[in-house]
């Protein structure tokens, strides 16, 4: 099992500190979720169907009915590379480590590009080409031009782009997901989730975003009831709530400024609304500083990153920057 953000009972064990003593930054996810109301009794009693107007919530938020409900994008990066022809595929990295893991699991030879463009990995002349947008955990962006018009190039050779959107929700304008599966980028694939944006990783919810028929391979593959009912009556009306969704774009892109404000005197930082990422020479010793603070932050064992989500009140705010100038790197 490959290591992620959000193990603070791994780390309350660690260093010896209760669990409330913590403030955890390791995960990137909004620490302002949407507020889940009670759910009506029967979406407990009965099996999920899926007429039940998710995907009808899902086409109108994301502009895209060609959609598949998926347990968490983690289940479609999972299954998408055992769903195609074993070949090269051509990761912009650093990335989400579950993406070459899988694609390696399934028999594809994985070739990562570091710090690329996505104009550089078409060089590459790798089938598939895949990427993060915004990038996790580096916050680079890619722009939407240059990701349709990679989708092009790549359609031309017979090629397809993946592309995982899970950080986009708060600049949905950046967004290429109404386009995926469509006549105009029909070998575009776009991952999205409801973990970050909503607040809801434990709900596993996520879409695939593709052609029909690889949408049906997929879902023959996962089989039956993959997201449960409850699941499924949260997810329905958070993407409905389109008021809580404006009140929270603004807020976020104003932490996460707030935050990479924050963390510039300590070296380069970029930053979503939702993460900041740090690069630094000795990224270990400031998690570890933190951590002796009772402030879990996401290290990478292969980059010089260090990686904060964001503070979910002004207490937390406080202790961070207290943290952060008690600092002194050798």
């Amino acid at each position: 099992m490959l290591e992620h953000g959000g193990r603070l009972r791994a780390a309350a064990a660690r260093y010896h500190r209760p669990l409330a003593d913590w403030i955890d930054l390791s995960t990137g996810i909004n620490p302002h979720g949407w507020p889940v109301p009670p759910l009506p009794p029967e979406v407990w009693q009965r099996l999920p169907e899926d007429d039940d107007g998710l995907e009808a919530a899902a086409a109108a938020y994301y502009g895209n009915p060609n959609s598949l409900v998926v347990a968490g994008s983690q289940a479609a990066i999972q299954w998408l590379p055992a769903l195609l022809p074993r070949a090269a595929v051509a990761c912009i990295a650093p990335l989400y480590a579950e993406h070459p893991h899988a694609w390696q699991r399934a028999g594809h030879k994985v070739r990562f590009l570091q710090n690329a463009l996505l104009p550089r990995a078409l060089t590459a002349a790798t089938p598939y080409v895949l990427c993060c947008n915004p990038n996790n955990p580096s916050a680079d962006r890619h722009p939407q031009a240059v990701v349709l018009d990679a989708a092009a190039q790549l359609h031309k050779r017979g090629g397809w782009l993946i592309v995982d959107e899970a950080f986009i929700d708060a600049t949905p304008e950046d967004s290429i997901t109404a386009l995926a599966g469509t006549d105009a980028a029909p070998n575009l694939i776009v991952l999205r989730s409801l973990g970050k944006f909503f607040g809801l990783a434990g709900l596993r919810v996520g879409f695939f975003f593709g052609p029909a028929a690889l949408r049906e391979r997929m879902q023959a593959a996962m089989g039956p009831w993959t997201v449960s009912g409850p699941a499924r009556a949260a997810a329905r009306l958070a993407l409905l709530d389109t008021d809580w969704q404006a009140a929270m774009r603004p807020r976020l892109c104003a932490e996460g400024a707030r935050l990479q404000t924050l963390l510039a005197p300590l070296g380069e930082v970029k930053a979503t609304p939702l993460f900041a990422t740090l690069t630094l020479n000795d990224p270990a010793a400031l998690h570890e500083h933190l951590a002796q603070h009772g402030i879990l932050t996401r290290r990478f064992d292969q980059s010089p990153l260090l990686r904060f989500g964001l503070p979910a009140n002004e207490a937390g705010w406080q202790r961070l920057t207290e943290a952060l100038s008690a600092w002194s790197p050798t």
